[in-house]
């Protein structure tokens, strides 16, 4: 008898784990990600040179080559991101000059202390981390700069939605290396500010900066216009700080209880055929599909349920058409990743993207999506 019941239990144990397996497996094999990654980057790679500037919209697509990296172990991933940095010195802007940094916006080399000149230092700690020799001089930038920022009285760094990517997992991979708990209180404070300007409490959603705010703005529609890839920005930004953070740092919890939230009403939002419309809860205000806004999505949807954040059965449903949109729409056959909207700050009614509408932060947002599918399904 009491083997009999052992044999039963032995069974749903098996059955419960085949299941699961199964679920996996109707996403995505292992191996078909891993191809997908290579493909996708290697295109890239062989049609674009790494000399680049340190500017955001580069940067940003180191973020998703390293997560490539560690996925692939491909080494030449690595050393596109090494070139990258050396080509800049290890910097962002370089104004040696503290007292002529600025942080509102600009590309020249004074605003050094503006966040789409900080999201570099993602990498640099990225490639310290992974050196064997470990030179200062990788990080000596990224220090500077930012404990200058937090030697000023201002709160007011991030003032728009796409700097809670570029800069709070700078914050987070600082305190790793460092050890000081002044970048978690730092962290804290001008996310503070940057929710109290773009938040908006009914949906959980940020609005790209405090131009944007309903009903100040609207959609053509008159609804509240979130832009997919702003949403984006942070969805993925409170994805990467989360897996960062100690477990006893005592605002977890509450970037917690917002990254949940989000993942409600972007659920709610996904098109049908997997993709988030530009202006995620207006789809006719830019209708058709968009791939950085959904790409970011996909990666933190994927990033909860890889860590027990969001419930696997419930949002599930949601990687699987998204992946689908990725894969079998937004991939083009030599590895091009189309419907990606141009650099802009708005969802654009009339503007057109199409299957050969590309660019590189829209390339590290699939890498990221694909990076962390791979982490999922692997064996």
């Amino acid at each position: 008898m009491k083997h009999s019941i052992f044999q039963c239990v032995l069974g749903i144990v098996m059955l419960v784990g085949f299941v699961q397996c199964s679920t996996k497996q109707k996403i995505a094999e292992p191996s078909e990600v891993k191809n997908i990654i290579l493909k996708v980057n290697d295109y890239w790679q062989e049609n674009h040179k790494p000399q680049k500037r340190s500017f955001w919209d580069h940067a940003a697509y180191h973020t998703g080559n390293m997560a490539a990296y560690a996925v692939t172990q491909k080494e030449a991933y690595r050393d596109y991101s090494l070139a990258w940095a050396e080509y800049n010195k290890w910097q962002g802007a370089q104004s040696n000059n503290p007292s002529e940094w600025k942080y509102k916006y600009g590309e020249t080399d004074d605003f050094v202390l503006f966040g789409d000149w900080q999201i570099c230092f993602q990498t640099y700690i990225d490639l310290y981390n992974l050196s064997e020799q470990k030179s200062p001089e990788m990080v000596a930038r990224a220090k500077e700069v930012m404990q200058y920022e937090m030697s000023t009285n201002r709160n007011d760094y991030w003032w728009w939605a796409d700097g809670l990517y570029m800069v709070m997992p700078v914050m987070t991979k600082l305190y790793q290396l460092t050890g000081d708990r002044l970048y978690l209180d730092k962290l804290f404070v001008y996310f503070s500010y940057s929710k109290n300007i773009m938040y908006d409490n009914e949906t959980g959603l940020f609005f790209r900066d405090a131009r944007y705010v309903f009903p100040k703005h609207k959609s053509v529609n008159g609804e509240k216009d979130f832009w997919a890839r702003g949403d984006g920005w942070v969805f993925a930004g409170l994805a990467k700080v989360l897996q960062d953070v100690p477990a006893d740092w005592e605002h977890k919890a509450y970037f917690e209880m917002i990254y949940q939230k989000m993942a409600v009403t972007l659920k709610m939002a996904q098109q049908e055929d997997g993709y988030w419309t530009r202006s995620i809860l207006d789809p006719n205000h830019a209708p058709g599909p968009e791939t950085s806004g959904t790409a970011f999505f996909t990666y933190g949807f994927l990033w909860g349920i890889n860590n027990g954040l969001l419930d696997e059965k419930e949002y599930t449903p949601v990687i699987s058409k998204s992946w689908q949109y990725l894969t079998t729409v937004a991939l083009n056959e030599n590895g091009k990743v189309g419907y990606i909207q141009p650099i802009g700050e708005r969802a654009i009614p009339g503007q057109q993207v199409d299957e050969n509408s590309t660019a590189d932060f829209g390339v590290g947002a699939y890498l990221l999506a694909a990076s962390e599918m791979y982490t999922l399904v692997k064996e």
